[in-house]
Formats: structure tokens, C-alpha cells, sequence
């Protein structure tokens, strides 16, 4: 269906009526990229996932190019990568609609947490409601997104620039090989006056996420049977001695407060959670040889990521020279960012989602680590808005209302218009 410009509805009013037609179209593109396992970690079915993604853009009329992330082969460095391998390459997605310079990107990310079950892959639709893992973390804002752009293309709706729609792997992990790769090759953000980023926000806007420096830590020691411990050295104990140290430097930064505005389930102070994953030793009757726990820092937008990260690591390196044997790896670092309420792209999201909802959505800091940082850190304004509910993102029961992925596509495409058209 192709509503023109002499149909006698105004912009939003024609983004929405062609969308409202589409509804069944949307969802079963959604299901079907829900059905494709891509779950990170370890980072399965990418290329998959990529390639259905690939074709939609391309019948969607935009170019497409494809960055892939090469995996290092197994063995021998002159061995070929099998097909399994080939398949869970990160592959990224680059794609543009529209002509010039100026460009609003849009960006997603297609791969998925972990599922509880293997049933989270057989997407299930109740009425208006879309069941399955990855369709509010968010498979249905790529939806929404992609048909932003094709709602523009089929209404007739000028834009005087271009969207870039960068679709990426890797982002439940920190994104080292999906977006910061992108960054890293200098292709992430091309001349981009603003992001606009579908996650889970619950009808909020998020202007600002907290940053992150995650590590599992490891402490050794020596075996011995619980008879004769003394021979023995007990991992376990050191460890405690470690996490006395960290709980110290816990109590401290817990002081902090952000001033950004927060949601109300959220507290405003930094955070440092010890103990997230732990394990150790081999049997109760033997000295644990080693003992394991992770630490997650995550810092508010006025914290430094690079000093966070010291005082962390400068309680570790203290516990070592005082006799602790331990080792540690960082397992995602990322920073925090924040972009003004009042700027350009905030001020014509905030007026876009309450033209189409009827409501203006409040400004919230993510609790957790976001892609816009990497477009925040480049000076281009970025801002979170999408159709799912956070409280669902990762459950067992994730799920997303169809009717607002339409409302975030037309939300998306109207923005869209007033940053290329203004």
C-alpha cells in the first residue's frame, strides 16, 4: 500500500496508517529472526542472522556492506576455518537509505543473552504480544527500525541526508567485536549529526548509561587432603582475604551519587558487586588448589572509567605483593556517557514519541553499559528509545507488544525527518 502525499493525512498520520497495514508483515519478520539462536556468549548462528538481515535491507532498497570480524583459526594458523566456524564470524552490517553527506544513523544489535530454555527460539504470538528470546532485546527495534525507513521510502516523506542503520554482533558481551571493531576500523558514525538506539526502555528516554569494568578474578593455592591440610595451601581462604580488601574499597565508592536523572526502581550510587559468578576447589574433603569469583564496577557518567579501573586493579596488585598468589582477566570494559535533554535529536525524540503516543517521556540514565557510548565519545548526540519493557529483557518470558514496535517505527522515522529536514 503506497499513501501519498495528496492523501489528506499529515506526516505521523501516514507513517502510522502504513504501518497499522503492516503489522502481520513486521511480526513475522520478527519471528523469524527471533527463531535464529544467536546467543552471546559464545556468539552463535551470526552469519545466519546477518544474511536474513542482509536480504531485508536490500528489498528494503538500501545499500549494504558487510564487515566481517575474522575469528583466528584453530591449530595451525595456514589451516582453513571449517563452515561451523565461518558461521559464527561477527559479522556487522553497514547499511544507508537517502543521498549526502549528513547522516542520523540508526544502530541495533542482533545477538541475543543465553536462553533458559530452547523453547525461547519457537517465537510465539498472543494477540498483539510476540513471545521469545530477542524480541525485546531487540530484535523487534531493528524491526522497527528497518520499517521506519521503508515507512518513509513508501509514504513519500523527503529526507534531505541519509540514515545509516549499523546492525551488530557482540553487544551483550561489550561489543569488542561488533561496535568497537567498527570504531577501530573508522567506520562507526560517519558524519553523523545523531544515533538513535532501540533498547528496552520502558517508555522512557535513556540519555545516559553507566559505564563498566568487569573482571574474574582467580586465586591459587595447593592441594592437599583435608587430613593433612597443613601441607596444603587454601585457596579459599585467600580469597577472602581478597574480597575483605574489595569490600573497603566497595563501601567507598558506594558514597558516590549520580545527578543524572534516575529511574525508581534504580539508586543513584556507583556500583561494585562482588561474587556475581563464583566457584572453586574439587571436593569437600580436599584443600581448593583455586577459587574464583567475578567483580563488576560500574560507574556513573561523572566517574572515570581509566581511574575506576586503578583503583580496582591497585587492591588486586596490593594483595599480590602481600603473599596472595591470584590472577585476573577484565571481561568487558566500556565507558559511561550522557547527552543533554535539551539537545537537537533529545528535544526531536522527546517530540516525536509524543506526537505518535500522546505522551512526553521522561529522561533516565540506563542502569546498565549502552552503545551510544561509542557515539558520545565521537561528539555525535545519542539517545536510547525503544519498544520493549527492561523488567522482561532477559527473563523467561521475554516479550514485545507489536503495536509499539509500529509506534517506534513511526516515532523513528518522524525523528528522522526533523533532524534531515531542519
Amino acid at each position: 500500500m503506497l499513501i501519498s502525499p495528496a492523501s489528506g493525512l499529515n506526516p505521523h498520520e501516514r507513517l502510522l496508517a502504513w504501518l497499522e497495514s503492516r503489522e502481520n508483515e513486521m511480526a513475522d519478520l520478527l519471528a523469524e529472526l527471533v527463531a535464529v539462536p544467536t546467543e552471546n556468549p559464545p556468539g552463535r548462528k551470526y552469519r545466519t542472522c546477518a544474511d536474513l538481515l542482509e536480504r531485508q535491507l536490500r528489498q528494503a532498497g538500501m545499500t549494504c556492506e558487510r564487515y566481517e570480524f575474522l575469528l583466528p583459526a584453530s591449530g595451525s594458523s595456514s589451516k582453513p576455518r571449517s563452515k561451523d566456524a565461518a558461521e559464527e564470524s561477527p559479522v556487522s552490517l553497514l547499511a544507508t537509505y537517502g543521498y549526502g553527506v549528513r547522516a542520523l544513523h540508526f544502530h541495533g544489535h542482533y545477538d541475543v543473552v543465553p536462553a533458559q530454555s530452547p523453547a525461547q527460539f519457537q517465537p510465539l504470538q498472543k494477540e498483539h504480544f510476540l513471545f521469545g528470546r530477542g524480541s525485546c532485546d531487540m530484535k523487534g527495534g531493528i524491526v522497527a527500525m528497518l520499517y521506519a525507513i521503508r515507512a518513509l521510502k513508501e509514504c513519500g516523506l523527503p529526507i534531505n541526508g541519509k540514515i545509516a542503520l549499523s546492525l551488530v554482533p557482540d553487544e551483550e558481551t561489550g561489543g569488542a567485536r561488533g561496535s568497537a571493531w567498527l570504531r577501530d576500523q573508522g567506520v562507526l558514525g560517519q558524519n553523523g549529526i545523531g544515533m538513535l538506539l532501540p533498547e528496552p526502555t520502558s517508555g522512557v528516554i535513556w540519555n545516559s548509561n553507566r559505564g563498566a569494568v568487569s573482571l574474574r578474578v582467580k586465586v591459587l593455592g595447593k592441594a592437599a587432603h583435608v587430613g593433612l591440610q597443613h601441607q596444603g595451601e587454601n585457596a579459599f581462604e585467600r580469597m577472602l582475604r581478597v574480597v575483605e580488601q574489595l569490600q573497603e574499597l566497595k563501601a567507598e565508592v558506594e558514597q558516590r551519587r549520580t545527578a543524572c536523572n534516575i529511574g525508581a526502581e534504580q539508586s543513584p550510587q556507583s556500583i561494585l558487586m562482588l561474587g556475581g559468578q563464583s566457584g572453586g576447589g574439587t571436593n569437600f574433603n580436599v584443600v581448593p588448589e583455586q577459587c574464583w569469583f567475578t567483580l563488576d564496577r560500574r560507574i556513573n557518567p561523572e566517574e572515570n572509567l581509566l581511574e575506576e579501573k586503578a583503583h580496582v586493579l591497585d587492591v588486586l596488585e596490593r594483595c599480590k605483593r602481600s603473599g596472595i598468589p591470584l590472577q585476573w582477566e577484565i571481561l568487558q570494559e566500556g565507558n559511561s556517557s550522557h547527552c543533554q535533554e535539551s539537545g537537537k535529536l533529545g528535544v526531536a525524540l522527546q517530540q516525536s514519541v509524543e506526537t505518535v503516543t500522546g505522551r512526553a517521556p521522561r529522561f533516565e540514565m540506563c542502569p546498565g553499559l549502552l552503545e551510544i557510548r561509542f557515539y558520545a565519545a565521537q561528539n555525535i548526540p545519542a539517545y536510547a528509545y525503544g519498544p520493549g519493557l527492561l523488567s522482561v529483557a532477559h527473563g523467561p518470558n521475554e516479550y514485545v507488544d507489536l503495536r509499539k514496535v509500529r509506534d517506534c517505527a513511526a516515532i523513528y522515522a518522524l525523528t528522522a525527518t526533523e533532524m534531515l529536514n531542519s
